[in-house]
């Protein structure tokens, strides 16, 4: 009757002995210490093998329109600046430490101010804001206003049209506007003249076409939530607020055979599917974009026509 729990204990203690005389795999200290050197290396192995997610990483992106250049001109002075004021602060720090290090037999010095120092480091900083705030200045307006289109633009009747008063504007009052609307979780463009009123004129979702060389203004506004507009390459964010227009510009470079694409994202949270915002600008040549808003305003008007013919059907059957 004791048989069977005999041997179970027996089985027991002999595991208990094989455990104690095997001690658990353990990583050994060395490679313990070489674990963060290795997670190291395959986190940048990961970032250079993807120049995309590198992009930006320390200035922002430009390229794709003089204002987006300005932007990134006056923030790599500003870097630069704010560098050198860095470095010049961190080593005087070290060098204090270094130099007036505790010694054995040495007594400190007990230093109570020193005004001329004082007088020479708030003029210093103050010069150094002085500075950023002539540079940013000069910096504000090709950021801002935006320039006349090229020569080799679209101009007058094909599509670059006369400002209204209500929004930026070239010198020579000759633009082409495109109406940007955020909805939940879509980007609508209209090609319009005046956005308020832009019934019935063709637009695209998700991806802008425009022609290089011309001066592109944007009307951007929202039918619902707050959204962001932004285009890394073609310049700054510009919210989307309802019942409100912002506006901002760019001026693309001509593209290679085919277009060049440039990519971007709702930049403010705006409900659960705020990751699926996405934007695109296609930039073509001039003639490219003439026969694409003609291209686009036939696909528009036959697809109006088919919807008529059918509900002029449904009526006729009694289904409407």
């Amino acid at each position: 009757m004791l048989a069977a729990p005999v041997t179970l204990w027996s089985r027991g203690k002999r595991m208990s002995r094989l455990r104690a005389a095997v001690p658990p795999l353990r990583p050994s200290a060395r490679v313990r210490r070489a674990f963060p050197l290795v997670l190291a290396v395959a986190l940048t192995a990961s970032l250079l093998l993807a120049p995309a997610a590198f992009a930006g990483a320390l200035t922002p992106e430009s390229g794709g329109s003089p204002n987006a250049d300005a932007i990134h001109s006056l923030y790599v002075i500003t870097l630069v600046i704010a560098v050198l004021v860095f470095v010049g602060v961190e080593g005087a720090l070290f060098y204090a430490l270094f130099k007036f290090r505790a010694r054995k037999g040495a007594t400190a010095a007990q230093i109570h101010g020193n005004t001329r120092l004082e007088i020479g480091w708030t003029v210093g900083a103050a010069l150094i804001l002085v500075g950023l705030t002539i540079v940013t200045f000069l910096k504000l307006g090709p950021i801002v206003d935006p320039p006349n289109s090229d020569a080799n633009g679209i101009r007058g009747e094909s599509g670059v049209l006369t400002a209204s008063t209500n929004d930026i504007t070239p010198p020579n009052g000759q633009k082409l506007t495109v109406c940007v609307t955020g909805r939940q979780y879509i980007w609508r463009f209209t090609y319009a003249v005046d956005c308020k009123n832009a019934y019935g004129q063709p637009y695209t979702y998700t991806r802008m076409t425009v022609p290089s060389n011309t001066t592109v203004v944007l009307d951007i506004e929202s039918t619902d939530v707050a959204h962001s507009w932004w285009i890394p390459k073609l310049g700054g964010k510009f919210d989307a607020i309802p019942g409100s227009h912002n506006y901002t510009w760019f001026k693309a470079p001509a593209p290679p055979p085919g277009g060049k694409l440039y990519s971007g994202q709702c930049a403010e949270f705006c409900g659960r599917l705020h990751a699926n915002m996405v934007a695109q600008v296609r930039v073509v040549s001039p003639a490219e974009y003439q026969a694409f808003i003609a291209n686009l305003k036939g696909s528009i008007s036959q697809a109006n026509k088919q919807s008529q013919q059918l509900r002029d059907r449904l009526r006729k059957s009694g289904d409407l």
